[in-house]
């Protein structure tokens, strides 16, 4: 290596491609939303209203698509919720699936309704299998895909007594077999997913459906817990089918707002290269080396770079050794220490500036950054910030 050659330092960049190939699979169409057959991956969530109170469930439909929805699904259990689907599936801003359990004519209701899809747990409707035909035909009729959702809480009680437990072959088992009995009335505009609240048995499980089916996969940790425990067991078990090129659209579940899981979802996506960064936090647990409180320079930072539209990667460094390298590297950053800061635009120092003038600072070139970004037409995005 010459003098005159970079030296990289080990930032993390976008990546220039997956890390494997993505599965192949068939596309179906959820509303405007291409699933599968080399779509991007998309983030779904649930809402938690009372589907019947429409106006509640619009209004968290509106918050879910400001947080980056792409397709929302609601409960069905009663007649009131499946009289108020038509509404509903007209108002929203992003498409509407169903979630029906228990009663197959809520199916039939949700397709005249106008949802997008439908959602049934094969394992929580009775005589369902008695009723594929209808729904194939119905489904068929108006051109919507059907969700087979199989959950190790709601496994048939066929399996349950086969295998003994909701084991990766017997989630496998119930959802090709349902698959199977619509394909005999040759409908495969089908989605499926197999979840279960331990990534191991869940990820195991996809694995072997995507060995042995080409229909797009939705995937799902089933009751992930809190946000913190949720949060992990999700990115562990979508990390590791998503790395693998298989998942065609994910739902992070929490006992969390539901915009959370949007959050988080999508930062798993962009984390794997799936989607282009956006807002990131790359930030250093602190140590003794730290002379600012990095905590609370990354949470102020963060807030005041909210909302931006493009991708910008912002370095907030409060370590001597390895601030000045990483800010460096990155569009915009400051390397803190004995009560200053300098400021790093594209890699050279432009200011220095006291401690508190910090934030302020790095929020005004971020914006001045910006409108020379979008300008000159940077793709839409929020900025990347590495703090440490």
């Amino acid at each position: 290596m010459s003098a005159s050659e970079p030296v990289s330092l080990g930032l993390p960049g976008v990546p220039a491609r997956p890390l494997a190939p993505r599965r192949v699979s068939r596309r179906i169409q959820v509303g405007p939303v291409a699933v599968g057959g080399g779509a991007p991956v998309s983030v779904q969530s649930m809402t938690t209203t009372v589907t019947a109170d429409v106006g509640a469930t619009l209004q968290q439909i509106a918050e879910l698509t400001a947080a980056g929805c792409q397709i929302v699904r609601v409960a069905c259990p009663s007649q009131d919720d499946a009289d108020a689907l038509p509404v509903i599936a007209k108002k929203s801003q992003i498409p509407v699936i169903a979630d029906i359990h228990f009663q197959p004519k809520y199916v039939f209701a949700a397709i005249d309704a106008g949802c997008a899809a439908v959602r049934v747990n094969p394992g929580n409707i009775r005589q369902f299998d008695d009723k594929v035909r209808e729904i194939a035909k119905a489904a068929s009729d108006a051109g919507i895909p059907i969700r087979i959702g199989v959950n190790a809480g709601s496994l048939d009680k066929r399996l349950l007594e086969k295998y003994g437990r909701a084991t990766p072959e017997a989630l496998v088992e119930s959802a090709l077999w349902e698959a199977s009995l619509f394909e005999e009335h040759g409908f495969r505009d089908i989605k499926i997913s197999v979840k279960h609240n331990d990534p191991v048995v869940m990820v195991s499980a996809y694995r072997q459906l995507a060995a042995q089916c080409d229909y797009p996969l939705h995937l799902g940790v089933t009751e992930a817990g809190p946000a913190f425990q949720g949060t992990v067991k999700s990115a562990v078990a979508f990390g590791a089918l998503l790395s693998e090129g298989i998942g065609d659209t994910i739902r992070v579940s929490l006992s969390a707002p539901p915009a959370e899981e949007i959050k988080v979802g999508t930062q798993i996506l962009e984390c794997l290269g799936l989607r282009e960064r956006r807002l990131e936090i790359v930030s250093c647990p602190s140590c003794g080396r730290a002379q600012v409180d990095v905590y609370k320079l990354a949470d102020e930072v963060t807030a005041g770079l909210q909302g931006m539209e493009v991708p910008l990667r912002v370095a907030v460094m409060g370590c001597v050794v390895n601030g000045p390298g990483e800010a460096r590297e990155a569009d915009l950053g400051v390397a803190s220490g004995n009560g200053k800061g300098q400021i790093f635009v594209k890699g050279e120092v432009v200011r220095t500036v006291p401690e508190s003038k910090i934030v302020e600072t790095l929020i005004d070139e971020a914006m001045r950054i910006a409108e020379d970004m979008a300008a000159n037409g940077a793709g839409p995005g929020k900025p990347d910030v590495v703090v440490g």
